[in-house]
């Protein structure tokens, strides 16, 4: 442990960064993610509840600031997607360069016979193609014809069904196409394709070197002090590379003994940081980036909850075996104190905790069931998940609810 720090005021140095104490109270989505980073989008309800827990935002304007390209969901870090703010378009496709839907053409061209050449017809005819304003996928097959073909069966096998998605991922990366929502929502997988003009990456001078130094800038503006190890999860680079990418930034240790560090200014504030006194309470979503950006569930638990059981997806398992949640959580000034998951047949929070229930906890959890009930109608945590495939999680969360003699609603 840090000599002049204990555990739980640095999980609430973290928790304060990443604005759940209330500073962002107000704040626009876009100010959200600039603070405490981009969100993970997998088809689910992390976007919303990330802008949610912060600034208290309602969908619709969450909605309004991606429709408006304040936000927008673009393949970024690791070529995963996460939704970014403006200031951060050009930096997110730089390092997603080389990764992602880059990874499947190098696979397509090795092992289905795709050619450079064939791909670069299909990107000329899809960007004639919608230059006549957006299209879904299917749209843009009839309207590019034999340019696209099927990969076939082995091409099914290998997840790569035709050389369309193949191209339509390229041009994303490459800044010159983005992906409109369809319903005008984050937690939808139902995309029209538009051109981008002018595109983010024009002008965008860093080498890849740079811009992962710049991503690491501000990696630790989010979450520091982090270690090495931490950076290069989130980045997908090396141990060398990752190492490389921050040596410019002048981080120093937070203290001998500890591989985490942070900017000089960060550790100088650390060191006089008081946590709250009284809990101040957070629903976050199981990928909200105070989890990810990490991922070491053991610093955010406390001693004596390491020893606990977590719903996993069909069963019961040890917590501090986990780098992810498979269920949502609940935070007291960054200490995860428990568990929780939406059930759209009640339009209820299922939920229990390591703590005891008091009116402000309840009051946090009817709060955030009021917005998912009637603004997002679910809360998935990725494209597949459903209210079927999330009963075992909800019936384990109630067994566990029951062990602590607090009965979940």
């Amino acid at each position: 442990m840090i000599p002049f720090m204990t555990q739980q005021s640095l999980r609430a140095w973290w928790w304060a960064k990443q604005g759940l104490d209330g500073s962002l109270i107000g704040k626009t989505a876009r100010e959200a993610l600039l603070r405490a980073g981009w969100s993970r989008s997998v088809g689910g309800a992390n976007p919303y509840m990330s802008v949610f827990a912060r600034t208290g935002a309602p969908r619709a304007s969450i909605d309004a600031e991606a429709g408006n390209l304040q936000i927008q969901e673009l393949p970024s870090a690791r070529g995963c997607t996460h939704v970014l703010p403006a200031e951060d378009f050009a930096l997110g496709l730089g390092v997603a360069q080389g990764s992602g839907a880059e990874t499947e053409i190098v696979n397509a061209k090795r092992f289905l016979g795709v050619t450079d050449e064939e791909l670069g017809r299909l990107a000329e005819a899809t960007l004639r193609a919608l230059e006549a304003g957006p299209l879904d996928p299917k749209q843009i097959k009839d309207a590019v014809g034999g340019a696209a073909r099927s990969l076939g069966e082995e091409g099914k096998k290998r997840g790569i069904n035709s050389t369309l998605p193949l191209v339509l991922g390229r041009l994303q990366i490459e800044g010159s196409i983005r992906r409109v929502p369809i319903e005008g929502r984050l937690d939808r997988q139902r995309y029209r394709y538009a051109l981008w003009r002018p595109n983010p990456l024009a002008g965008f001078g860093l080498s890849r070197e740079e811009a992962f130094t710049e991503l690491g800038r501000r990696y630790f503006s989010w979450i520091g002090p982090a270690s090495l190890g931490h950076f290069q999860w989130f980045s997908g680079l090396g141990v060398k590379a990752a190492s490389e990418a921050l040596n410019p930034l002048g981080l120093v240790p937070v203290a001998e003994g500890t591989d985490l560090v942070g900017f000089p200014s960060d550790v100088d504030a650390l060191r006089s940081f008081a946590p709250p006194k009284d809990p101040v309470y957070n629903l976050v979503a199981s990928l909200d980036s105070v989890l990810l950006l990490r991922r070491d569930l053991a610093s955010l638990l406390d001693e004596e909850d390491s020893g606990r059981e977590t719903a996993t997806a069909t069963e019961l398992s040890p917590i501090s075996g986990l780098q992810d949640l498979y269920s949502n959580a609940i935070l007291d000034r960054g200490r995860l104190i428990g568990l929780w998951e939406f059930e759209p047949s009640s339009g209820t929070i299922a939920w229990t905790c390591f703590v005891e229930r008091n009116d402000a906890l309840k009051a946090e959890v009817a709060r955030t069931e009021a917005f998912i009930r009637d603004q997002l109608e679910d809360c998935r945590s990725f494209s597949l998940d459903s209210p079927e495939s999330r009963k075992p999680r909800i019936a384990n969360l109630r067994l566990l609810a029951d062990r602590e003699a607090a009965p979940v609603r």
